[in-house]
């Protein structure tokens, strides 16, 4: 069962969480969730217990417990809501433009460049 686990605190690591956890059971994986860029916890994250019942023992002994200073939120992990994509794609600049002799790219390219536009 993967487990969600919520307002930890930042200092909770991969490791204290699986710990935490494993009070109650065998723990498949711990996982705190970190942002990309600054590597900084996001405050919470996941633990898989494969046997359901010790997973449920978790869950209701940690929820609303205080953990490293904060209040733990614990409940069973609901899937991610599919989305449907529609549109979009694509991206970029377009096609290659297909073939064109690009040797001279300096100088004029037409146009009566002097005046007004309008």
């Amino acid at each position: 069962m993967d487990i969600y686990v919520g307002n930890l605190s930042y200092q909770t690591d991969d490791q204290s969480l699986r710990e935490l956890f494993e009070k109650y059971g065998n723990v498949a994986s711990s996982r705190v969730i970190t942002d990309k860029f600054s590597g900084q916890s996001k405050g919470f994250g996941f633990v898989e217990m494969p046997n359901a019942e010790e997973a449920n023992k978790a869950i209701s002994a940690l929820n609303e417990q205080e953990f490293q200073g904060r209040n733990l939120r614990v409940n069973e992990s609901q899937p991610k809501p599919r989305t449907e994509r529609s549109g979009g794609g694509g991206g970029g600049f377009g096609g290659g433009g297909g073939g064109r002799d690009r040797g001279d790219r300096g100088g004029d390219r037409g146009g009566d460049r002097g005046g007004s536009r309008w």
